[in-house]
């Protein structure tokens, strides 16, 4: 009688043949299941559970249960807990990829921070030579798109960007109006001087004339809307380029006179500086120019006045880029309207010819030169410049150099394009094609989003 009634305090047997062995604590838990040793049956019906969580309840309230079904196993990436944890805790979070915007974002962090707007930053990408190709490996269309979400990354100070939507525009300041006007009025004195001297005076008054137009030009182009920004990186380049400016000034005032001489025979005596002389002066054209510095100054504020504008109202650089381009032929059409105006006043109040293609091209010449050169555009100018200092002093040599036996073919260059247009032809030929090149870079560089970055970088 112990013996059966120990038996069945130790284990039982099921209506369906499973044995049941007495759990720890009073419960009892199932034998068969495999794989699930330990593991307790569910309650059925109102069967209660036990306040203690995973028991069955005390031996006297057991019920009949039934055997657990199988547990599918969990879909998706099995996750394993770390070592120690409890059932009930939640497993540690993957790390992710390593973001590539961040990286970039901590790269440009100061540009990022220094931006008004995303344009900006997409002007300092497009510096640093990150294009649209680039913005694909950041999971991004394009550059602007790219810079829209680092202009949102980037914590800002409201007070100091508050009043900071667009870039800043250039004002307009007495000081380097002042500044422009002061070429033309020298040059108009010196012209003055010139026709008023007489005898040994006249060379002493044209080379103080051009020494005080010249230190003007200089002043006028370290203030304003035509000075660039200093560097020691455009030395050699800026020298060139003041070195080719002088020159094609010199060859507009005397070019043509001394191209006439040289290709008939002389020059016998040195120039007079008189529109009549066996070597002839052109001082309305040159005179023009100096005059231009003042309307060349004013275009080139309106170019970076509008260019800023654009920039803050435009949506893409795609979108500033089609803005800027009516701007940029406008401000070169205004100036070669205003140079025209001035070639005419100046032949007239000379009775001069006003030279008007020669004058043309090379105010069109220096004035995009000029423009790339404010916009950190550096060493096109110089290119150009260098090439019409070269076409012009190559058609002097050559004439001259053809009175050498057996060399007169190199004069043949010369004088067919001196006998079909004149001598002016040469010079406009050569500076015209010279701004032709410098007018198709700067639409290709001064319609950029980077050319007019308010802390653009020089080239």
């Amino acid at each position: 009688m112990s013996a059966r009634r120990a038996q069945d305090t130790g284990a039982g047997h099921r209506g369906d043949g499973t044995r049941e062995d007495a759990a720890p604590g009073g419960g009892r838990r199932a034998a068969g299941v495999p794989g699930a040793p330990g593991r307790t049956a569910t309650p059925s019906g109102a069967d209660p559970w036990d306040e203690r969580p995973g028991e069955w309840p005390p031996p006297e309230e057991t019920a009949v249960t039934v055997p657990p079904s199988p547990v599918p196993p969990p879909r998706g990436p099995s996750v394993h807990t770390a070592r120690g944890a409890g059932p009930h805790e939640r497993p540690a979070p993957r790390r992710g990829a390593v973001d590539p915007v961040k990286a970039l974002l901590h790269r440009h962090r100061e540009l990022c921070e220094r931006a008004v707007d995303p344009l900006e930053i997409a002007a300092g990408l497009e510096v640093h030579g990150v294009t649209d190709r680039a913005a694909a490996r950041f999971r991004h269309r394009d550059v602007f798109s790219l810079a829209e979400e680092l202009y949102a990354r980037v914590p800002r100070d409201g007070d100091r960007h508050q009043d900071t939507d667009a870039p800043p525009v250039p004002r307009v300041r007495a000081r380097w109006v002042l500044l422009t006007l002061l070429p033309g009025a020298l040059g108009a004195a010196t012209v003055a001087g010139l026709r008023l001297a007489q005898g040994q005076h006249r060379p002493l008054v044209a080379l103080g004339g051009l020494l005080a137009v010249a230190l003007a030009t200089r002043a006028a182009l370290r203030r304003g809307p035509l000075s660039g920004e200093p560097g020691t990186r455009a030395w050699r380049a800026s020298n060139g380029a003041r070195a080719c400016t002088l020159w094609l000034l010199g060859y507009a005032l005397l070019g043509d006179g001394l191209l006439h001489a040289v290709m008939t025979g002389g020059p016998d005596t040195p120039p007079t500086g008189t529109p009549d002389g066996p070597w002839p002066t052109a001082c309305a054209s040159v005179l023009a120019l100096t005059l231009a510095c003042a309307p060349a100054a004013w275009c080139a504020h309106l170019f970076t006045a509008g260019a800023r504008r654009r920039l803050a109202l435009s949506r893409d650089l795609e979108d500033f880029a089609a803005a800027a381009k009516p701007l940029l032929f406008g401000t070169v059409t205004l100036f070669l309207g205003a140079l025209t105006a001035l070639l005419l006043l100046c032949g007239t109040a000379l009775r001069e010819d006003a030279a008007y293609a020669q004058g043309l091209t090379l105010g069109a010449l220096l004035l995009l030169a000029r423009l790339l050169v404010v916009h950190h555009h550096r060493h096109a100018p110089a290119l150009a410049l260098g090439a019409a200092t070269a076409a012009e002093a190559m058609a002097v040599a050559l004439p001259a150099a053809g009175r050498l036996p057996g060399c007169a073919f190199l004069t043949t260059p010369v004088e067919t394009v001196v006998n079909a247009w004149g001598e002016a032809a040469v010079p406009a030929l050569a500076c015209g094609a010279a701004a032709l090149s410098l007018l198709l870079h700067a639409v290709r560089t001064l319609t950029g989003a980077s050319a007019h970055a308010p802390s653009g970088a020089p080239e």
